[in-house]
């Protein structure tokens, strides 16, 4: 009977593939066929050790002459695609068109490229970005917390959705110079359970990565709460 439920489902709703829609006969968790999965474009090294942006061509991983300069709040930063193409389009459809049912195929292929990074730095929990509460209520979700109830059941990880609060309104960062977003999060967070972070590594984890600003100050204020260590985990990010 186990078995046949789950086919009787795919004989009554096939399951078709979320980027070109066609059908998948072994549809799996992630609902994208073979052909879309391979288009996909990923984070790959050369990559910084802290921002994990990735260099153009061959070589080691190695920082990035910004983090030298000027080095960020959090420690470690990993993604596992890059924002462009598919997977841009996937991320813009799970958060501004309202497809949240596209949390589970996105938070499980970041999983596949990042479970071994993230289990490596043996984070305590995961503290999800927040939205604030006006944009919360227009949205209707936080795409963040979306995507760590995925990563918090694969990984048995517990999350600390009220861990940080975002104490301020902020513009949109999608049309903002780097300069820009940087002064426009500044002081908009505020870590709200400092007792429960402190002494802790904290898995920091958003859907996408641009310049880090927004991750940063997110990390600098666990890290005034007492946080170890700050690891951000994207879906995807944005090549410099």
């Amino acid at each position: 009977m186990k078995r046949f439920i789950p086919a009787l489902l795919d004989f009554l709703f096939p399951p078709l593939c979320h980027i070109c829609r066609s059908f998948i006969t072994d549809a799996g968790q992630i609902h994208i066929c073979p052909s879309c999965r391979e288009q996909l474009p990923l984070v790959i090294s050369p990559c910084c050790t802290v921002c994990g942006v990735p260099f153009a061509g061959a070589g080691n991983d190695h920082i990035c002459g910004r983090c030298l300069k000027d080095p960020p709040c959090f420690d470690a930063a990993c993604s596992q695609l890059l924002y462009e193409g598919a997977a841009r389009d996937l991320l813009h459809r799970f958060k501004y068109q309202y497809k949240t049912h596209l949390r589970r195929p996105l938070a499980l292929l970041a999983l596949q490229g990042l479970t071994e990074i993230i289990q490596r730095q043996q984070p305590d929990m995961i503290v999800p970005v927040p939205l604030h509460r006006s944009r919360l209520r227009s949205r209707g979700f936080n795409q963040a917390v979306l995507l760590g109830s995925v990563f918090s059941t694969r990984l048995a990880l517990p999350m600390l959705v009220d861990g940080l609060a975002r104490i301020r309104w902020t513009e949109p960062q999608i049309e903002l110079s780097a300069d820009q977003r940087r002064s426009n999060v500044k002081g908009a967070f505020s870590c709200t359970r400092s007792a429960d972070i402190n002494g802790k590594r904290v898995l920091l984890l958003d859907d996408v990565m641009t310049t880090g600003s927004t991750v940063d100050e997110c990390a600098k204020e666990l890290k005034k709460a007492g946080a170890n260590y700050v690891l951000v985990a994207t879906v995807a990010r944005a090549a410099r």
